[in-house]
C-alpha cells in the first residue's frame, strides 16, 4: 500500500511539473513571436498570449476536456466531463482526474499559441478571442478524441501521435496556414507585383530566448507525456527530443549558409523548433540516429517551405505553418517508417514501421490520420473565421495597422522611450479590438 501511495505521489509531482514547463513555453510563444515581429505590435503580442492562457484554461475546464476526454460517442467525440463532472472512470492512469487535466490544459494552450503567430500584426483582438474560444472548447479538442481518447476512431485503428506531431502542430499549423491566407498578408509585405519584402524582425535576441524557453518546456512537452515519474523511457524520450532539436538547428546553419551564403539567425531559430515539432509524434519509438534525420529533415524542409509560401503570397511572419505544419506532418509520418517495433509493442495494435519490416499497415494509418487532423483544422478554422467576419471585422483597420497593435488597439507603446507623453484621450478614444 505504502509502495502504491509513494507511486501515485511521484507520478503527481512528475505530471504536475511537466505541466509546469510545457505552461512556461507561452512564456517562450511570447518571447519568440515579440522578437520575430516589429516593435510597435510587441505589447499584442503579449495580450494574445494572455488570452490563449486565459480563456484556453477556462473553456477547456468547462467543456473542452469533456469533449475529448469525456466517454465516447461512436469514436468521434466526448460527452462527460464537463467541469470535470461525471463519468471519467475510464481515464485510468497514476494520477487523479484533476493532475490530468492540467497535463492536458498545457497542451490546448499551446495549439492555439500556434496560431497567434500566423496572424501577428493585423488580427482584430476580439476576433482573436473568439477563434481561441473555438479552438479550446472545440476544434482541438475533437481532433484529440479521435487520436487519444478511448474509443476515438483514429486511436483504434492504430495511429501512433505520443505527444503531438498531429494532434497539436500539423492541427495547429494548417489551422494557422487557414487564418493566414483568410485574414491575408500585412500592408506592404507584397508588392503589386507579388514580390516579397522582407519585414526585419524587432529583437531577434528576444526571438532567441524565447526559442530557448520552448527548446526547455519541449523536454515536458514529450518526457511529461509518459504521465508517469517511473516510466523507463524518459530517458530516451528526452534524447531523441535533443538530439532532433539539435540536428534541426545544424541543418539549418549550414543549408542557409550554402543558401544565401550567410547562417540565417530567424532560420535556425525556426530550424531548431521544426526539429522539436518533428519528433514529438515518435519520440519514445524511434533510435537516436532516426531522431537526428528527423530533425535535419524537418529543419531543410522549414525553410523551402517558408520560401514557397512567401512566393505564392501569403504571409506568416513568425513560420508558424513552415514549423508546426509541415513538420508535424513530416514527423507524424516518419513514425509510420521508423517506429521500432520492440517499442511499439504496448501502443496502437502493435503495428511498426516499413523500414523496420513493419510493411504498410502503420505508415498508411498515419497517413489517414493526418490527412484528417489537418484537413480539420483548415477547414474548420476558415469557416469559424467566416461567421466570426459576420458579427465584428476579423482584421483591424488600416490606421490601426500602420500605426501599430500596441498603440492602436491596446493603447501603450511596449517601450515607453518611444513617446515622452501620451495623448490620453487620443488612446481611449477611437479604439476597436
Amino acid at each position: 500500500m505504502e509502495i502504491t501511495e509513494l507511486s501515485k505521489g511521484l507520478d503527481t509531482i512528475w505530471v504536475v511539473l511537466t505541466a509546469a514547463m510545457i505552461l512556461l513555453m507561452e512564456g517562450g510563444f511570447a518571447l519568440l513571436e515579440a522578437g520575430f515581429v516589429r516593435q510597435k505590435n510587441a505589447v499584442s503580442i503579449i495580450m494574445k498570449v494572455f488570452v490563449d492562457i486565459a480563456f484556453g484554461a477556462l473553456i477547456f475546464y468547462f467543456f473542452g476536456f469533456a469533449l475529448m476526454y469525456g466517454l465516447d460517442a461512436g469514436g468521434f467525440i466526448g460527452t462527460t466531463g464537463f467541469l470535470l463532472n461525471g463519468d471519467l472512470s475510464h481515464i485510468q492512469y497514476n494520477i487523479t482526474h484533476e493532475t490530468y487535466w492540467l497535463f492536458q490544459c498545457a497542451f490546448v494552450i499551446a495549439v492555439i499559441s500556434i496560431v497567434s503567430g500566423a496572424v501577428a500584426e493585423r488580427i482584430n483582438f476580439r476576433a482573436y478571442i473568439l477563434l481561441t474560444i473555438a479552438m479550446t472548447g472545440f476544434i482541438y479538442p475533437l481532433a484529440g478524441h479521435w487520436v487519444w481518447a478511448v474509443g476515438g476512431w483514429l486511436g483504434k485503428l492504430g495511429m501512433i501521435d505520443f505527444a503531438g506531431s498531429a494532434v497539436i502542430h500539423a492541427l495547429g499549423g494548417f489551422s494557422a496556414l487557414a487564418a493566414a491566407i483568410f485574414i491575408g498578408p500585412r500592408i506592404g509585405k507584397f508588392t503589386a507585383e507579388g514580390k516579397s519584402n522582407i519585414v526585419p524582425p524587432s529583437n531577434l535576441p528576444l526571438a532567441s530566448v524565447g526559442a530557448f524557453i520552448l527548446w526547455f518546456g519541449w523536454f515536458g512537452f514529450n518526457a511529461g507525456s509518459t504521465l508517469s515519474a517511473t516510466n523507463s523511457s524518459i530517458g530516451h524520450i528526452a534524447v531523441t527530443t535533443m538530439l532532433s532539436a539539435a540536428a534541426g538547428g545544424a541543418a539549418c546553419i549550414l543549408f542557409t549558409m550554402f543558401r544565401y551564403k550567410k547562417a540565417d539567425p530567424p532560420m535556425v531559430i525556426n530550424g531548431s523548433l521544426a526539429g522539436l515539432v518533428g519528433i514529438t509524434a515518435g519520440c519514445a519509438f524511434v533510435s537516436d540516429g532516426v531522431a537526428i534525420l528527423i530533425g535535419a529533415v524537418c529543419g531543410i524542409a522549414m525553410v523551402l517551405v517558408t520560401e514557397l509560401l512567401e512566393s505564392k503570397g501569403v504571409d506568416d511572419p513568425v513560420g508558424a505553418f513552415a514549423v508546426h505544419g509541415i513538420s508535424g506532418s513530416l514527423g507524424t509520418l516518419a513514425v509510420g517508417l521508423f517506429a521500432l517495433p520492440e517499442l511499439t509493442k504496448s501502443v496502437g495494435q502493435g503495428y511498426y514501421g516499413l523500414l523496420y519490416g513493419g510493411g504498410w499497415n502503420l505508415l498508411g494509418i498515419q497517413l489517414l490520420g493526418l490527412a484528417i487532423v489537418s484537413l480539420w483544422g483548415f477547414a474548420i478554422t476558415w469557416l469559424v473565421l467566416m461567421l466570426i467576419k459576420k458579427f465584428m471585422p476579423v482584421r483591424v483597420s488600416r490606421d490601426e495597422e500602420m500605426i501599430g497593435l500596441d498603440v492602436g488597439i491596446h493603447g501603450v507603446p511596449a517601450y515607453s522611450q518611444e513617446h515622452d507623453f501620451l495623448d490620453v484621450d487620443q488612446l481611449k478614444g477611437d479604439k476597436q479590438g
